[in-house]
């Protein structure tokens, strides 16, 4: 009887000395300061990733332009020879320079004008110079490449100066041998003008504003520009825009 008690007596401190370290070495196999560490690290680098991150809402770049406005002719087809017309244009463009406060940018642009006019043979009676006669109706076309200079007042709203030039052309919309016999020798007497059979040069200018919106890309803005085609007339006219920037 003495040797089972004796046996117990011995067997249980190294029992409970097995449990203690099978429970120490469980401890060190899931001791999860170290790996804690390691999370508090990786959080600390993804924190200062996100922190030095710029997220930008306001692009600027390459972009595309669509304008909708009226043109108007201020002098030989004024009163009515040409009466204020539609303006669609598309453009495509860069801002090379993009400073916080600032920027700079080139664009090139293809102009149509759609206006209704004074009926040809109105045109003489009311004082309109033969070399200036035009067809009525009339439609112009412009290629035009514009420098563009701006300052923001604020974060998303900017005001700017553009200016520019390139051709221009207003081509004939009826047919060319009725218009020869019909118009040119019937109602003009023989006079023939060069509106229609030449590219007539182009500058223009004036003041821009743009704002950029919480859509990323898109901005929005106005455009008032005064051009002067050589051979044709002095324009001024003003367009809205919506832009997307790459």
């Amino acid at each position: 009887m003495k040797f089972p008690l004796t046996a117990a007596l011995l067997i249980a401190p190294l029992a409970i000395s097995g449990t203690a370290f099978a429970q120490e070495d469980l401890d060190l196999d899931g001791d999860s300061s170290g790996n804690k560490q390691k999370r508090q690290k990786a959080s600390k680098s993804v924190k200062a990733d996100l922190e030095g991150e710029v997220v930008r809402e306001i692009q600027r770049g390459y972009y595309l332009k669509s304008n909708l406005g009226t043109t108007s002719y201020l002098l030989t087809y004024s009163g009515g020879i040409l009466r204020s017309g539609t303006t669609l244009a598309l453009g495509f463009g860069n801002d090379f320079s993009d400073q916080e406060d600032s920027s700079m940018a080139w664009e090139v642009q293809f102009h149509q004008g759609v206006h209704n006019g004074m009926h040809y043979e109105q045109q003489a009676a009311v004082g309109v110079p033969p070399p200036r006669l035009i067809q009525g109706d009339t439609r112009t076309f412009a290629l035009v490449a514009n420098f563009e200079y701006s300052r923001y007042l604020t974060r998303r709203l900017g005001v700017g100066i553009r200016g520019g030039g390139g051709v221009m052309m207003s081509p004939l919309l009826m047919n060319g041998e009725a218009f020869d016999d019909e118009v040119v020798r019937d109602s003009w007497g023989g006079a023939r003008p060069a509106v229609h059979d030449s590219p007539h040069p182009i500058v223009q200018g004036g003041p821009t504003f743009e704002y950029y919106t919480k859509l990323s890309h898109f901005s929005i803005g106005v455009d008032i520009e005064v051009s002067y085609a050589l051979g044709f007339d002095l324009g001024a006219g003003g367009s809205g825009y919506l832009k997307y920037t790459f």
